[in-house]
């Protein structure tokens, strides 16, 4: 008999082994971390001038503001919403600091100037979402042309230049790569995303955010004051697209106004093929980074094998769909 229930136990901790293993392997996360490998193996193959420490850099370049834009927005994503508007509110807030700096302000105060700005956008988003109960998408949707069209008229539809490295105010710059061509904005990323993951998975505002995607209305039944903690996810996404515009000044330094809309799609799409629901309830800061990454690599990497990069809208497409299929399969199983 003891015999008979040791084999019993047994089996069962092969089994629980078995199925720990097979969810691991079957988690999107690690689907997404596997593409990112084979991607970047691929066109490492395909073209030798792909394997430069420029193209390196050139893909962090490219992974600084839509990372930004991805993480905040993720924190909405798991509520169950949508921000459209944090391509054109990044763009928006880095013209209207770019008009404050040509005023005089000092460059210190242009920066926390844009971040401001940010969050700004964000609570109108939030109060817009969970005060008046607008669909997220057409909220957002609203205020992705407010911000497009304030930053044209603020800057009177002309394009704005922030300070070259090495002047006196362009220490900004060195946030993200410093002279020696170091791209230390990986760091900058990277701590960015480990703060927003600690918020996400060990405060309350994470806990109440996940709770409100997963049940909006048993969370508020249960006494938890559910417009104003989604409302915060709207204001987290939206600072982060200000640090987002502070990101993309430092890389490219002029601003031209009337842009930033399709960001928010490439976002987006970073952090749906991360493993974030689109349905709420699920979603890591880990799997929104190697989501951007992944969309980094194929905008970088498809002029290498002779591809343009409006490419990367099309296979950007399919990989969506693909990981929304996914997604739909894995809510099922639930």
């Amino acid at each position: 008999m003891l015999q008979r229930e040791l084999g019993e136990t047994h089996l069962n901790d092969n089994n629980g082994l078995k199925q720990t293993f097979g969810n691991v392997i079957g988690s999107q996360k690690f689907i997404a971390v596997l593409a990112l490998i084979a991607i970047y193996i691929f066109f490492a193959i395909s073209s030798e001038a792909f394997r430069s420490t420029d193209t390196l850099v050139s893909i962090f370049d490219a992974s600084y503001y839509i990372g930004f834009l991805a993480i905040g927005v993720t924190f909405v994503i798991i509520t169950g919403g949508i921000d459209l508007s944090i391509g054109t509110v990044m763009m928006c807030s880095a013209i209207i600091g770019g008009v404050f700096y040509q005023m005089g302000l000092p460059m210190w105060l242009v920066l926390i100037a844009i971040i401001s700005i940010g969050g700004l956008f964000g609570l109108v988003n939030g109060v817009l979402v969970a005060r008046f109960k607008l669909p997220s998408f057409i909220a957002t949707l609203g205020t992705m042309m407010i911000a497009q069209g304030l930053g044209s008229i603020v800057s009177n539809v002309q394009s704005v230049t922030f300070p070259l490295r090495g002047t006196e105010d362009g220490f900004y710059k060195n946030i993200f790569r410093l002279e020696n061509n170091f791209p230390i904005g990986i760091i900058v990323l990277g701590l960015f995303a480990v703060l927003a993951a600690i918020v996400l998975n060990k405060t309350k505002i994470g806990r109440y955010i996940f709770s409100i995607g997963s049940n909006r209305e048993a969370t508020r039944l249960s006494g938890v004051n559910v417009n104003q903690w989604e409302t915060i996810a709207y204001v987290i996404s939206g600072i982060f697209a200000g640090i987002a515009g502070i990101a993309y000044a430092a890389t490219y330094t002029t601003i031209l106004p009337g842009e930033g809309a399709g960001f928010e799609l490439d976002a987006i799409a970073g952090v749906v093929i991360g493993g974030t629901s689109l349905s709420g309830g699920i979603g890591t800061i880990f799997g929104t980074v190697i989501g951007v990454f992944i969309m980094s690599v194929l905008k970088v990497g498809l002029p290498y094998i002779d591809l343009q990069p409006h490419y990367q809208l099309f296979i950007t497409g399919i990989v969506l769909i693909i990981a929304v299929y996914f997604d739909v399969r894995r809510r099922k199983k639930l």
